[in-house]
């Protein structure tokens, strides 16, 4: 098979796309390397680390979060066109990527992004990775959009959840994609006689005093309203990613079905939050998993097609 045989598409998922690490790390140790990587929002994050050298860097940072780190990386930002300012990621991925510029990566590294305004799928393949990534992942309303060559972009979720028809357009001729949604696959059906058994919602309980000094009664209230409170009272963050993924999936669904990969990877992540960053540990752990369960798939098809494509080489040197 000639160059740019084997490519990756990484799908976005918030917190869950550190299950990305597992697969990536899972397909490495088996020996499948690919020639293309094409990320959406956190799968570009990791496909740039990964294409750069530095997954190992990106995952010592998953895997030392905690609640309290995740709370200290949002610098709120409540004067601008996003929730968080987003500099205090930017600085981490800088001291991981620092200046370095997509051209120069070996594989061969693709980041997607959607432009405000005209709602074009814009690949960016060129240019500071720092800032492809964090046009990728710049989730609208939440991580403020980022502007590349007079472009505002934010988050490529919007047009490519999983980046399959990039890669192929690259010249992949064996992709493979990640899927951090299959549990979503329930959404999009129809109810024709929902019947609610009250009528009329109870009361909300009047909201508990939030107590504190320089500045924690605000941070406890910031960290209410984002995350929520408790299991019946989902927060800002909750209802945003719930929405914005219930139409990633979506879309996803459509753009698989008209151009499916080779192989679909679909990481098992019942129960895990979008917004669990501090799960890092699990995440890494199920990813591998559900790379493992189609390693002997994947190596079989990969060599057949290396010696239908040695075979059709082999033909034509001898008929020159």
């Amino acid at each position: 098979m000639t160059k740019a045989e084997i490519g990756l598409a990484l799908g976005g998922g918030a917190a869950r796309g550190w299950a990305h690490i597992g697969v990536v790390k899972a397909l490495a140790d088996a020996g499948i390397k690919p020639d293309v990587i094409v990320g959406t929002s956190i799968g570009a994050v990791v496909g740039a680390c990964f294409a750069a050298g530095h997954l190992d860097g990106l995952e010592d940072f998953a895997r030392e979060l905690t609640r309290r780190r995740v709370f200290g990386y949002l610098d709120f930002n409540f004067a601008g066109t996003g929730l968080i300012n987003g500099q205090r990621l930017c600085q981490r991925l800088v001291e991981e990527l620092g200046d370095r510029h997509i051209e120069d990566l070996e594989p061969r590294f693709t980041a997607i992004a959607t432009e405000i305004g005209t709602g074009h799928e814009i690949w960016l393949s060129h240019g500071r990775i720092v800032d492809a990534v964090r046009a990728s992942y710049a989730l609208p309303g939440v991580f403020k959009p980022v502007k590349i060559n007079n472009r505002w972009l934010f988050d490529g979720a919007l047009v490519n959840p999983i980046p399959v028809s990039v890669c192929r357009a690259h010249g992949a001729r064996y992709v493979i994609a990640v899927n951090l949604n299959l549990d979503m696959c329930g959404r999009g059906t129809i109810v024709p006689h929902f019947e609610p058994d009250v009528v009329e919602a109870p009361p909300e309980p009047e909201p508990e005093p939030i107590l504190g000094k320089n500045g924690v009664a605000v941070r406890r209230l910031l960290r209410r309203q984002i995350f929520g409170k408790g299991e019946t009272a989902p927060g800002i963050s909750t209802v945003m990613m719930e929405a914005f993924n219930i139409v990633q999936d979506r879309i996803a669904r459509s753009r698989l079905a008209g151009d499916p990969p080779d192989m679909m990877i679909n990481p098992r992540l019942n129960g895990i939050g979008l917004f669990d960053f501090h799960r890092a540990d699990e995440l890494i752990e199920r990813g591998a998993k559900a790379a493992h369960r189609e390693l002997s798939d994947m190596t079989r098809d990969i060599e057949a097609r290396r010696r239908i494509s040695d075979a059709k080489s082999d033909a034509l040197q001898g008929v020159s």
